[in-house]
């Protein structure tokens, strides 16, 4: 079966496709069509290049230096269930944290070295390895915890967030499974429940699966499972009212995230 991959660059793309190419000589036998967008400079670019990706559904490779479009390309990768991987970012976080300089002037990027850009890079590393309910001993340095089911958008607003300088943890909700006792260790006006629409859900999930090959007809992505299993979590949400309670079926990532940062002003100044 033929593996699409697309190459996604704000400058040439000359970049990207050699290091894929490296990391592709790895793979005997397998049949890969490349797809290289270059020049990536606007929303509408990126808009363009996803839907391209996902008329033919494959793997997202991308260099955008530019925080605003990569943000954007993470929230369309996570709204039309593909999978993608930047390869500059987060080595451009830890150069600069290395160095303690910025990188030099590229297209929408300049940062300058104080406090505020260290807090961010600190925030981006905690919540990379915080990310879906790992290391949870450290869940007590969090700024907010993010909870929820899985597919409601939990990494996307994690990540927003962090690249505004906040740490962010992320606890998926399994159905018929206790919540982790760390969760209610900590000040619990810190935590956001996540919640969404079964039917919107559903739609997400299924799009999840196909685009991993995979059938949507298990429990996974079936409607009265998805209800019961959103149903569950409420009463979990119920039981806990310091916890702000956000549902993300109507919301952009940035305006789930102005709500988040209203609650953390309102209660601990940040």
């Amino acid at each position: 079966m033929e593996q699409h991959v697309y190459l996604l660059s704000d400058a040439t793309g000359e970049t990207v496709e050699r290091v894929v190419r490296a990391a592709l000589s790895q793979f005997k036998d397998v049949d890969i069509r490349l797809h290289r967008l270059s020049g990536l400079r606007s929303h509408e670019d990126i808009l363009t290049a996803v839907n391209q990706a996902t008329a033919q559904p494959g793997i997202i490779i991308y260099t955008l230096v530019d925080p605003e479009l990569a943000q954007l390309l993470r929230n369309e990768v996570e709204a039309h269930g593909l999978d993608a991987v930047d390869l500059i970012s987060p080595l451009l976080y830890k150069l600069s944290d290395i160095f303690r300089m910025p990188p030099q002037k590229v297209p929408g990027l300049l940062y300058q070295i104080n406090s505020e850009y260290h807090k961010r890079v600190e925030a981006v590393d905690y919540t990379v390895k915080q990310d879906d309910g790992q290391e949870l001993r450290s869940l007590h340095r969090a700024d907010v915890v993010l909870v929820g089911v899985s597919r409601t958008s939990k990494t996307p607003l994690s990540m927003y967030l962090a690249h505004r300088g906040y740490k962010v943890a992320n606890v998926p909700l399994v159905k018929g499974i206790d919540p982790p006792p760390e969760l209610f260790e900590i000040h619990q006006h810190r935590v956001v429940g996540l919640t969404i629409d079964p039917k919107r859900l559903v739609e997400i999930r299924t799009a999840r699966l196909r685009n991993l090959h995979q059938s949507p007809r298990g429990s996974y992505a079936d409607f009265e499972h998805v209800e019961e299993e959103l149903g569950w979590c409420m009463r979990i949400y119920r039981r806990h009212p310091e916890w702000l309670i956000i549902d993300v079926t109507n919301k952009s990532v940035e305006e789930s995230a102005a709500e988040i940062l209203k609650r953390l002003n309102t209660y601990f100044n940040c």
